[in-house]
């Protein structure tokens, strides 16, 4: 099985290396074909009549051999049509103008219209000074291309250049549905020149970002092309099919009682996600958090292949989950749902997390967003329990009318120890509450609340 892992490794920061927009295109694709630039010319100095501006763009075009900051045209990236956008920053910066945000438009229009996804190479610096307003707001521009993009059904991936900051990172970078980096890349909203002075650079990085849930991965460059090849391959087959649930990798036999059933579920040898996904799955590729600040290692998401099919995936690991982890997951099943890809969620915990923090972060307002999320998704959605299924922390994730069941689970309103204290009962009668509270599989069947119970293979 080939992977990327769930948690990627964050890797020493080198020297970074600058590339051409053509070197970038050349590190991902083979082959490539320039789309026709639009038409249209600048008045004298541009917009503005910035003085010295027409001379600073012809020095540009003879430093580079470019016409403008973007190339852009369609490549084969693996097995998959894509089309390129590629900055070059040697070409004023790669910064934004007019006829920047004309090439994009451009080349957003020729995706849509031949159902191509978008591959974005990001190194800017950020909006044109010498134009002005009427270069900040081809931002506008580009977001509404990107929201029509998206509304057609195509993936759009970012794959972050040194560096990757101002509009460009808060457009086309970060308004992807998948980000990469390079390891060092300076990626930021603000751009070098313009921090504060006191500002910690480190905090300014992809692997900062990485750590800080606003990019799913740091890929080396000899990584990059099959990394960007997976993610094209599996976002760009949609399907109608729900997922199969797994088949059981814990015991076969069902517990006797509800005791029975929460030891099952909590013993520490019992298969977890990971492994669940290593035998679905024979190649996946995970994002990383929630784009919101926030990451949480015990909520794996992402997309595989299994038997042919693209199917995305959410899964528990068994820890308490955080908010990050709800709204990671919620942005996975938002973005499977966009690409018609069905889903595959594993519930597997105790709890929400409550602790002081979690508040804070708005645990309440994280898991109504994902019940919000399953509840509208279109694509077909299927839940396996695999493990604990503890309150309402664990519903949030579960498919309504689509969830399954290992025999070494259970389900419950609430873990029966908490139960008996609500109701004031010593903890010898924790036994007698789990059974009362009816949470063992076969009783999940019972009452309708899972369609059946999955077998080992």
């Amino acid at each position: 099985m080939t992977d990327t892992p769930d948690v990627p490794d964050v890797p020493d920061v080198p020297e970074v290396p600058r590339f051409t927009a053509r070197e970038a295109i050349g590190l991902v694709a083979a082959d490539f074909t320039e789309l026709p630039a639009p038409t249209g010319a600048y008045a004298p100095d541009g917009p503005l009549g910035w003085q010295g501006y027409d001379a600073s763009r012809a020095r540009a075009v003879a430093r580079t051999g470019e016409e403008e900051s973007v190339v852009c045209g369609t490549a084969t990236v693996g097995t998959t049509r894509a089309v390129l956008i590629s900055f070059e920053f040697g070409f004023l910066g790669g910064s934004l103008g007019e006829r920047t945000g004309d090439r994009l438009e451009a080349a957003y229009t020729y995706a849509r219209e031949q159902r191509l996804p978008v591959v974005s190479l990001v190194a800017t610096g950020g909006s044109r000074m010498q134009e002005g307003m009427r270069a900040l707001v081809q931002l506008q521009r580009v977001a509404r291309q990107s929201v029509l993009t998206r509304e057609a059904g195509l993936p759009q991936i970012a794959v972050l250049r040194d560096p990757a900051t101002g509009g460009g990172w808060a457009t086309l970078g970060a308004g992807a549905d998948v980000i990469l980096a390079l390891p060092g890349a300076q990626v930021g909203f603000a751009g070098s020149r313009v921090r504060p002075p006191d500002a910690d650079p480190a905090a300014y990085t992809a692997e900062a970002q990485l750590a800080a849930g606003a990019i799913d991965a740091v890929v080396g460059q000899q990584e990059l092309p099959g990394n960007l090849a997976l993610w094209l391959h599996l976002l760009s087959r949609p399907s109608t099919t729900p997922a199969a649930p797994p088949p059981a990798l814990g015991r076969a036999g069902l517990p006797a009682t509800g005791r029975d059933a929460v030891d099952n579920a909590r013993a520490p040898r019992r298969p977890r996600a990971r492994a669940y996904l290593d035998a679905y799955f024979t190649h996946r590729a995970s994002i990383s958090g929630d784009r919101s600040g926030g990451t949480d290692l015990g909520m794996l998401c992402g997309f595989g292949e299994h038997d042919g099919r693209t199917i995305a995936y959410a899964a528990q690991t068994g820890t308490a989950t955080r908010p990050a982890g709800y709204r990671t997951a919620a942005r996975l099943i938002r973005l499977a749902d966009q690409l018609r890809i069905p889903v595959l969620t594993l519930v597997d915990t105790p709890g929400a997390a409550n602790d002081e923090e979690a508040e804070r972060q708005g645990a309440g307002a994280a898991i109504a967003e994902l019940f919000g999320a399953v509840a509208a998704a279109r694509t077909p959605v299927t839940t396996l329990l695999i493990g604990e299924g503890g309150s309402g922390g664990a519903l949030a994730l579960a498919a309504p009318g689509n969830t399954w069941a290992t025999p070494d689970s259970y389900f419950s309103v609430i873990a029966p120890e908490l139960a008996a204290a609500i109701l004031k009962r010593p903890a010898s009668q924790v036994t007698a509450t789990a059974d009362q509270l009816r949470l063992r599989p076969q009783d999940l069947v019972d009452l309708g609340l899972v369609r059946g119970l999955v077998s080992p293979v």
